[in-house]
């Protein structure tokens, strides 16, 4: 792959007082959305192929259906109901294909469903990576070199390899832009495995946990707190880096100063909730338990600039409520409401008046699908055009019924139209009935539309604090506190915003302790369901924390950016870094096992 240098990295590292050169490992996932691929296909009345699938993105899908059987995407219809999960297991077209050829040959209709062992040997898992990390910095721990070397095993197919291998930079490397000296080079292989594809944070989670690790034992050979040495040399508001411009998501990136960045904020209120000065490092509390905490940091993206795009339609209907049409796809995330939210607030009306369809090709507006937590960035943006259009057209009939001199002395409030110079009132339901109805020459259908894409991707950003407790006799871990304080701009639903964040830890936290990706010596995938392929469940986490910082970002809708992937990318760095806090044990390869912990404490104490 193509290297990214700037600066003099092998210099600046012979020249650096303190150095950390590692080697760490992370593991394929499965992303295991509890829905499997489900696909249902018919021929319609006008002769027309529909499929009904619980894909992430219905137009890339009846794209690549069309090029795939040679017909055009006038007859074909994708729609989307509503679906149990995806989390990028869902991007592409598994068993879509197939329910289209049958109905296609036979003109019934078809539907193909996959059992969990061939979700888990047949579609994706997360791409596993090999890292090298190269950390330079002065005595005082203001960090001067940052080498990151990449490995990435896409397995069968190339599927997101590119996107994947460079996101694994774009989204770190920036995050601490103090360092002047700076390159990330790797390659990405083929192997006889299963496919590596899209999972929730790709490539920035498998590199949050190297270089948050690194940044630990870096902080160590200072002999300086993790917070402090993160509080020194993470990016902050106003500021930028020359990765920006130099890396994307499979391409060249775009400059970016961060207009809104409260991570140094999240630092300090993240160490105040898990009560970090009085249990840092770690406290023995029996003669084989020992409580500790650990951290890490992270940094997201907001979509794709100038690549991803969304649109919304709004139309008004008699008595006075609007269809909201959006491509955008809800895969239980609530992204239904956050839209229908947003379009609410454009045209100044209450939620329950917006009535959403969502992904259908036929009836709804293009949208690229949801990924790269790109839905309340870049389709809210697109719903709050539509809504604020709306707004613009409603008050300029209302100035024509009430006979205003002109539309700018209308106000809207209280879904009533009066001028501001008092008199005559007309509510937005006989508005309405008036346009459809009574109003003779004057009626007419409004209808407003909105479209975006955006040259930024405003980063959220998070901090992440655990609590553990460790059985030395027996290497288990019980998690007793997860604190997680984001910045994701101003917050559209703060419980959904919630929900998101922590099951992203969750799943982050499967990755950490518990789930891998198994081969017998003949390539047969052994963790092929979910009796020997563990996820976590709600138990398995004592007490999750989430607050959000206030924050602004002027580029989001009402100032807000994404939420999606975020909460997925510390679990593995923060929690390998409390037990090393608790038993001086590094571990540089994840699931963080207690035959792991158990092995590096007998080889310590042999040591001794």
């Amino acid at each position: 792959m193509d290297t990214m240098i700037v600066g003099d990295v092998d210099k600046q590292m012979k020249e650096s007082e303190v150095t950390v050169e590692q080697r760490y490992f992370t593991n394929a996932q499965q992303q295991v959305p509890l829905e499997p691929h489900t696909s249902t296909a018919f021929i319609d009345v006008q002769g027309r192929l529909n499929i009904i699938t619980s894909t992430q993105n219905p137009y890339h899908t009846r794209r690549i259906i069309g090029e795939a059987l040679g017909k055009p995407q006038r007859d074909i219809r994708v729609y989307k109901p509503r679906i149990g999960g995806g989390f990028g297991a869902k991007q592409q077209v598994h068993n879509d294909l197939f329910t289209a050829i049958v109905t296609l040959k036979t003109g019934k209709p078809s539907k193909c469903f996959y059992t969990r062992q061939e979700v888990q040997e047949n579609t994706f898992t997360r791409h596993e990576m090999r890292f090298d990390i190269r950390l330079g910095a002065d005595k005082k721990g203001n960090l001067e070199v940052f080498d990151m070397q990449l490995l990435s095993n896409t397995g069968a197919y190339g599927e997101h390899a590119l996107t994947t291998f460079m996101v694994a930079g774009s989204k770190l490397l920036p995050m601490y832009n103090k360092a002047k000296h700076l390159r990330f080079e790797g390659k990405v292989v083929y192997t006889n495995r299963c496919p590596a594809g899209a999972y929730r944070g790709y490539g920035a989670l498998q590199a949050n946990f190297a270089v948050e690790s690194a940044m630990r034992e870096l902080a160590e050979k200072l002999n300086m707190d993790p917070t402090e040495l993160r509080l020194k040399n993470c990016i902050k508001e106003g500021e930028t880096s020359p990765v920006f411009s130099v890396m994307g998501e499979g391409g060249e990136g775009i400059a970016q100063v961060m207009e809104s960045c409260k991570l140094d904020y999240c630092i300090k209120r993240g160490r105040e909730l898990i009560g970090w000065k009085k249990k840092y490092p770690s406290k023995q509390i029996a003669p084989n338990k020992i409580r500790s905490v650990g951290t890490a940091i992270a940094m997201q993206g907001s979509g794709i600039p100038l690549l991803d795009m969304g649109a919304a339609v709004l139309k008004l209907n008699d008595g006075g409520f609007f269809n909201l049409l959006m491509g955008a796809t809800d895969l239980g995330t609530g992204s239904d409401t956050v839209l229908s939210q947003i379009a609410a607030e454009a045209i100044g009306v209450p939620v329950n008046r917006i009535v959403i369809t969502s992904s259908d090709t036929d009836t709804t507006p293009f949208d690229v699908g949801a990924y790269a937590s790109s839905t309340t960035f870049v389709s809210g943006n697109a719903a709050r055009k539509a809504g604020l259009n709306m707004r613009a057209l409603l008050i300029e009939e209302a100035a024509k019924a009430l006979k205003a001199v002109h539309k700018d002395d209308i106000i809207f409030e209280d879904c009533t139209f009066k001028s501001k110079f008092g008199g005559e009132s007309i509510t937005l339901e006989e508005l309405s009935q008036g346009l459809y109805h009574t109003f003779g020459a004057d009626m007419k259908q409004l209808i407003a539309s909105g479209s975006n894409t955006s040259p930024k991707s405003p980063p959220p950003f998070m901090s992440a604090f655990v609590e553990i407790e460790i059985d030395t006799e027996t290497g288990q871990i019980n998690i007793l506190e997860y604190v997680a304080v984001v910045d994701c701009g101003t917050t559209i639903n703060p419980n959904l915003a919630r929900i998101q964040v922590e099951g992203g830890i969750l799943q982050g936290i499967g990755m950490a302790m518990w789930e891998d990706v198994r081969y017998s010596k003949d390539g047969k995938m052994l963790s092929n369901n979910l009796m020997n392929y563990k996820i976590p469940n709600r138990k398995d986490v004592k007490k999750i924390t989430v607050e959000f910082a206030e924050s602004y970002d002027p580029a989001g809708p009402y100032g807000a950016k994404s939420v999606g992937e975020i909460g997925i990318d510390t679990p593995l760095a923060a929690i390998a870094n409390a037990i090393y806090n608790a038993v001086g044990v590094r571990i540089r390869s994840v699931p963080l096992t207690p035959e792991k912990i158990l092995t590096g404490i007998l080889e310590k104490d042999s040591t001794k």
